[in-house]
């Protein structure tokens, strides 16, 4: 039997999709949709190179590392690995993908192995990751140390659990149909908006955010990592300002992604007390991908939740009117917001395991 070694290189970055050095990024991108696509039956679910080089070339907030695993000169798997850029960051989150045709003959192994390396070299402590599952029951179920949610087992588990990986939490992969009647999305949101009453006023805008709002923003952008649901994950707590916002603003718009912000304003305080998100490629035909979506915690129980999602769901038909559907992620215990989508007409389409491993 005749065995042939396994290389693996960094990944090479270029400065655009077409210039001569793209082809092993447009591999990548090309490499997560088939991933998507094997695990979860979504595709969609990954962005294109395009969209995705802005934030690859800007290493200003968060550096992201790629390593290609090769047999015989064809790509057998990738891994990618993050680090966020805040001051006091311990964590790095990877990526690890492996072709169903390439799993079982080592390759798995070396790249964790590399992932885990690279973590180290940079002086983190804690490793996390995301697997992709799809909505089924399989042979060996597993549920996460939130006791929220369960997921099949699969081969990508199996790795983890065997390299002291602990399963940490479930979020539900949501779809809402945007071809649907938005009379029920309008009904929800009337309602919110009379049960807020009138200290809320929601107010929108299409990115690159309004120099005037980009303080304000960065202070509700940075309640992410502290107010949204996590479980045991160690989160690091990030720090935003105005120029934070404005580099996020040209990462996610370079490109051509289109990002809709609906927001709610506490008239009394002059503060952003919540926000959603919704972003599409340059194709418009595209998924629309749900980001962020945040109530900070003082302001919660007044339906604020409703109103930024209803708002901006039926501001999209109008700035995005091919795109058929919107994915978001949810973590299973955070019932308020799942209560929300359910509502308003999101499904569970598949689901995603928080993996962490303390190196």
């Amino acid at each position: 039997m005749t065995t042939t070694t396994l290389t693996i290189t960094p990944l090479s970055v270029p400065q655009s999709v077409d210039a001569p050095d793209a082809a092993e990024f447009l591999a990548y991108a090309e490499l997560n949709r088939q991933i998507c696509d094997e695990e979860a039956g979504l595709p969609g679910l990954a962005q294109k190179a395009v969209d995705m080089l802005p934030g690859w070339l800007d290493d200003t907030d968060e550096v992201s590392h790629g390593f290609v695993a090769r047999r015989d000169g064809v790509i057998v798997g990738m891994v990618t690995v993050s680090f966020a850029q805040d001051e006091g960051a311990s964590t790095a989150e990877f990526d690890l993908m492996v072709p169903h045709e390439h799993w079982g003959h080592g390759v798995e192994d070396a790249l964790l192995a590399c992932a885990e390396d690279d973590a180290r070299l940079a002086g983190r402590r804690v490793l996390q990751t995301w697997t992709l599952h799809r909505p089924i029951e399989g042979p060996r179920m597993l549920t996460p140390k939130t006791g929220w949610g369960r997921v099949p087992a699969t081969g990508l588990t199996a790795l983890f659990e065997a390299n002291g990986f602990s399963f940490e939490q479930v979020e539900r992969n949501s779809s809402f149909d945007l071809r649907n009647d938005p009379a029920p999305v309008a009904g929800a949101l009337a309602e919110a908006v009379e049960t807020a009453g009138a200290e809320y006023r929601e107010f929108s805008w299409v990115m690159p955010t309004p120099v005037a709002i980009r303080a304000g923003y960065a202070t509700a952008l940075a309640r992410l990592s502290t107010d949204a649901p996590s479980g045991d994950l160690e989160i690091d707590e990030e720090q935003w300002d105005a120029e934070r916002v404005a580099r996020r603003d040209a990462r996610l718009t370079g490109s051509g992604q289109l990002v809709s912000v609906s927001a709610v304003e506490h008239i009394p305080s002059g503060t952003i007390v919540a926000y959603n998100e919704l972003l599409i490629g340059a194709d418009r035909s595209e998924v629309t991908h749900q980001m962020g979506t945040l109530v900070l915690k003082e302001h919660r129980g007044h339906r604020l939740g409703t109103i930024v999602k209803c708002a901006n769901l039926l501001r999209w038909r109008e700035l995005a009117p091919e795109s058929p559907w919107v994915s978001t992620f949810n973590a299973e215990e955070n019932r308020p917001m799942l209560d929300i989508n359910e509502a308003i007409g999101f499904v569970p389409v598949s689901y995603a395991g928080a993996w962490q491993k303390k190196l």
